[in-house]
């Protein structure tokens, strides 16, 4: 009798498949997060925050200054991230430690706690990769392409480049969402509080910097300068990092997006975003925010338990989760092969293609 090979896998449609079999596979160990390591976390970036700040103030040299502004840039975005998993009640099990610890982290990169809880965590994760509901990184259509002026297309050319990613961030993000935005009357008090937070922390410590500074008889032009190296130019470098990393995490050509009646939970959090592997040392400031799947499955995973829960997904989940090497080359490559997106056929499109076919 000649042998059988045995039966091929049967391919699933991701459409059948559930979240809860995810969350089901998830090991109780993910969830551990006593309060000492979430606050080792806050406490160790805040010390490296203070530490580029004083740099920032009593160094005299240009370089050094300039260097300090991209160092200062990444810690912001170390502690942006602590922020961000507080917002989440991932850190810690206490609610008002969480919202404190949110909104300390949230001030050198001027961000409104409880916006931010609003647009990320019951939008941005409620409806990953969703046409009309996901506002991150959100597409254009050929056919809203082509009805833009001739200076939308040209800010959607720029803020879709490689080097746009924070204008577009400060732009569609930060600005358009959180700082200038109108919220529903059951948010708009606590995020209208969280704003003056923001906006008093911008405007003391320009105070406070320049006065100091003029005090000690420097120039005008010095006084402005010592502000904007240590508030304004880190936070233009961290808003380019957190565009990159929300592009990242999101854009790229085996990326679908998918129209409301297409769209599943499973869809969003297992193929809407990536699991990207980044150099060894980088998570020392990065902390796994790359390992960016297990994070969409469920947020309570701590930063730091992310490694595992991704491991415990791809094996029970094999092929589904892109998983690969964080790389710089695959990030320009994806801003240049994705500008828009047809939704009939469920593909990015580059401008060149659209010409083509208009």
């Amino acid at each position: 009798m000649s042998s059988l090979s045995p039966d091929p896998t049967p391919v699933v449609d991701s459409s059948s498949r559930s979240l809860k079999e995810v969350l089901d596979i998830l090991p109780e160990s993910v969830y551990d997060n006593p309060t000492w390591r979430g606050l080792f976390y806050f406490g160790r970036d805040l010390l490296l925050y203070g530490a580029v700040v004083t740099g920032l103030i009593w160094t005299n040299s240009l370089i050094l200054q300039l260097v300090l502004v991209g160092v200062a840039s990444w810690v912001i975005a170390a502690l942006f991230i602590v922020g961000h998993d507080a917002a989440h009640g991932s850190l810690f099990r206490h609610r008002r430690l969480s919202r404190w610890v949110g909104v300390v982290s949230f001030l050198p990169s001027l961000h409104v706690y409880e916006g931010w809880v609003l647009g990320h965590n019951r939008i941005h994760h409620a409806f990953t990769v969703r046409e009309g509901y996901d506002f991150v990184w959100h597409p254009l259509t050929p056919e809203q392409y082509r009805g833009l002026s001739r200076a939308g297309r040209l800010l959607h050319h720029l803020e879709w480049s490689w080097a746009g990613t924070g204008l577009y961030y400060l732009h569609r993000v930060w600005g358009s969402k959180m700082i200038f935005a109108r919220f529903p009357a059951r948010w708009a008090r606590a995020i209208g509080r969280d704003r003056l937070l923001v906006a008093g922390f911008a405007a003391l410590s320009s105070a406070l910097l320049a006065g100091v500074d003029l005090s000690r008889g420097a120039s005008v032009a010095s006084a402005l300068w010592l502000v904007a190296r240590v508030l304004v130019l880190p936070f233009l470098g961290f808003s380019w990092i957190i565009g990159w990393a929300v592009h990242v995490h999101h854009v790229a050509p085996d990326i679908r997006w998918w129209r409301r009646a297409e769209w599943t939970k499973f869809k969003a959090q297992m193929e809407g975003t990536t699991v990207l592997r980044a150099p060894k040392g980088a998570n020392f400031l990065l902390h796994w925010i790359m390992v960016h799947v297990p994070h969409h499955v469920d947020m309570r995973v701590p930063m730091y338990h992310l490694e595992e829960a991704a491991a415990a997904i791809e094996a029970a989940f094999p092929g589904t989760v892109i998983d690969k090497k964080l790389r710089w080359r695959d990030f320009v490559a994806n801003t240049r092969a994705c500008k828009l997106y047809d939704f009939d056929a469920g593909r990015w499109m580059t401008y060149a293609e659209v010409r083509t076919s208009a």
